[in-house]
């Protein structure tokens, strides 16, 4: 690599010159025929941020992204969500005869002031995903997803009127809502690689519950958990919704309680004994918790077994 630091890009404007694209139509949106993107060589920066969100749509792409620690071949129809601020690192793999094709977007955050996006673009939990983590789509749900690629186009190109901003906008709305649709569709048809991450959750979260060290660690945080297992906070969260109808918290708390119940039941410890060795720092955080999960305080619970 040349660049030791990545390049950042604070408008689209600038990114465009950096591909030799024309100037963008629109400051502050832009939709890029991955076909007239010449290709980047591999003597460029370490990598790219972007002050701006970015889409991409894309089939057949002759190389492996990379950001954050996590790396993809991509040879099929696959989206990836790019929130401002993240690194991506694109290495080209050996040339082929094989054309990459599909659609970027490019979206500045001020391009949503007052609009509804402004806050619930915050709610895709996507444009925080791994690379690994990208959305494969079928023939079907890439057709869905470039007419609305189109329609964007389309309208930033024809003359600007009063009406064009609120239609981009309400298009964006549904090309997000139909790729939250299909993440639910991935999560759902991927159930071998899925129900393997639910059991290697439960296996990481009883790893943390049995350590004796817990009291000293505290309580295992959602982070932490995803980590273990590969996986982002953010997909891991949208899968076990989809799977079991709990976020990882709910799972956390779950195993905690039923830790709990067995050493209320089955030692003679104080409440504050076992809200330590389960993690907590004050016993009524732990007594909040318990009641709130089962509908009894700690010494309710242990004395129904008396």
């Amino acid at each position: 690599m040349g660049n030791a630091q990545p390049q950042r890009f604070k408008t689209i404007s600038e990114f465009h010159r950096y591909r030799n694209l024309p100037m963008p139509e629109h400051p502050l949106i832009s939709v890029v025929n991955v076909e007239a993107m010449k290709d980047v060589s591999n003597d460029g920066p370490a990598g790219l941020v972007f002050d701006f969100y970015v889409i991409a749509l894309k089939r057949a792409f002759n190389a492996k992204i990379k950001y954050g620690q996590q790396e993809y071949d991509f040879d099929e129809g696959v989206m990836i969500f790019m929130a401002p601020g993240q690194v991506l690192k694109i290495e080209l793999l050996e040339e082929n005869d094989i054309k990459h094709t599909g659609w970027m977007l490019y979206i500045h955050p001020d391009f949503f002031w007052h609009t509804s996006l402004a806050s619930t673009i915050k709610k895709y939990e996507f444009f925080d995903y791994s690379v690994n983590e990208a959305l494969f789509l079928s023939e079907k749900e890439e057709a869905t997803i470039s007419g609305i690629l189109q329609n964007i186009r389309q309208e930033y190109h024809a003359n600007i009127d009063n009406y064009s901003h609120n239609i981009i906008i309400a298009q964006l709305e549904l090309l997000l809502s139909y790729s939250e649709r299909f993440y639910q569709r991935q999560f759902i048809t991927r159930k071998i690689t899925n129900h393997t991450v639910l059991s290697r959750l439960e296996t990481t979260i009883d790893k943390y519950f049995n350590d004796d060290e817990l009291s000293r660690k505290g309580l295992p945080a959602v982070a932490d958990i995803a980590r273990s297992l590969n996986v982002s906070p953010g997909y891991l969260s949208g899968l076990l919704k989809v799977l079991t109808g709990k976020s990882t918290q709910q799972h956390i708390h779950d195993k905690l309680i039923e830790k709990a119940k067995e050493k209320l039941s089955t030692t003679s410890l104080s409440v504050s004994e076992i809200a330590y060795e389960l993690g907590f720092e004050h016993s009524q955080s732990f007594s909040k918790l318990f009641k709130s999960k089962t509908s009894l305080s700690p010494l309710e619970f242990r004395q129904s077994f008396s």
